[in-house]
């Protein structure tokens, strides 16, 4: 298999650097150089080739040379010093050759046209009362951790809490680029495996916890009619029903065609507070739709395949074991305290990895 990974990925890149090629000998056309729109168009993709070309001329390079070395190999039967200097060489012309390969890979690979868009991630816990809202306020916090080590920028746009602290649900914004290509992994069920801290009798209890990505949609990717909306404003509110403040600074906006309620209170500016709700529900409307296309493409896979859905948990974190494991991958790790101070990146590559093969 890996050889024919390894074709696939050439022959790719040679066809990337043929039509680069093609692509200079039309900007030598004296026909194509008087008409500066197809020039642009030309210029805008050999660009996006040069790399891809570039990197093909080098593994050609590097297969040709790994050939001339095991032709050596093969005749230097008489001359045992020349066949230990190539066997050394060879060595390290397939450690370039395997650099190459995930060079190629993700180069190659299927773009996401999200992946470095701005996110709202909604937090909400699921079976498990009180228990699974304190461990989605851990979440809350895993992730925010993260999010610093990344330098992007997190900000709480509504969050409804309980008297202990825990959380009922959270909808949190997170700016930076990339920030999607990592936190898509994160949507699912979590499940918590622990003694609550209520628990007298020292019992495992099991909770979850369950997390949305959604990509955040610009005015171009949903037209939203002002009729469609009820806005209501009302007093902020923060754990245990403490009052914020005492003005009319937060806004619940109702989307009526949907039933979609989004809910914005982090900040006292009832105008800053509007936006932030919109770019909500924008994005929650492009989900919806993404959702709905999901559906019928996977509907229609089941007619041809059959079903193969997975559990609905994607990860579970066993305290008593300071265990996380990853069921989508099969992958234990005793590492659960650091994973929760935001140190998911062990995972999240073994995830892109992963998702990188499948593409």
């Amino acid at each position: 298999m890996p050889e024919v990974k390894e074709a696939l990925l050439l022959s790719r890149l040679e066809a990337a650097a043929a039509r680069y090629d093609e692509l200079n000998l039309l900007l030598a056309d004296p026909a194509i150089l008087s008409k500066q729109d197809q020039v642009q168009k030309i210029n805008k993709e050999r660009r996006q080739l040069l790399e891809a070309a570039e990197l093909c001329s080098e593994y050609q390079a590097v297969l040709d040379h790994i050939s001339q070395v095991v032709e050596i190999i093969e005749n230097s039967d008489s001359d045992i010093e020349m066949g230990l200097l190539a066997n050394e060489e060879l060595q390290e012309l397939n450690a370039r050759r395997a650099k190459l390969d995930i060079c190629a890979a993700e180069l190659l690979k299927p773009r996401d046209l999200n992946d470095d868009k701005n996110i709202f991630v909604e937090i909400r816990a699921g079976t498990g009362g009180l228990e699974a809202a304190l461990f989605a306020s851990e979440m809350l916090r895993m992730y925010a951790r993260y999010t610093e080590k990344h330098d992007w920028r997190t900000e709480i746009v509504d969050a409804n809490h309980n008297d202990l602290g825990g959380i009922k649900e959270a909808t949190v914004l997170i700016e930076g680029k990339g920030a999607y290509s990592r936190f898509k992994f994160e949507r699912g069920v979590h499940r918590v495996q622990r003694v609550p801290i209520t628990e007298a009798s020292g019992r495992l209890h099991t909770s979850t916890v369950t997390v949305a990505v959604l990509p955040e949609a610009k005015d171009v990717d949903v037209q939203i009619d002002q009729k469609d909306l009820r806005i209501d404003t009302f007093c902020s509110s923060g754990p245990g029903g403490q009052g914020v403040n005492t003005t009319y600074s937060a806004v619940r906006i109702t989307h009526i065609p949907t039933g979609l309620v989004v809910s914005c209170q982090d900040e006292r500016s009832q105008l800053k507070n509007k936006q932030t709700a919109m770019r909500v529900l924008r994005s929650r409307l492009v989900e919806i739709e993404r959702t709905k296309q999901d559906g019928d493409i996977a509907k229609n896979r089941r007619v041809q395949v059959g079903s193969g859905e997975r559990s609905e948990k994607i990860r579970t974190y066993n305290f008593p074991q300071n265990r996380v494991t990853d069921h989508r991958l099969g992958l234990s790790l005793h590492t659960l305290d650091r994973t929760l101070q935001g140190n998911l990146d062990e995972l999240l590559d073994a995830l892109a990895a992963a998702d990188l093969t499948d593409k």
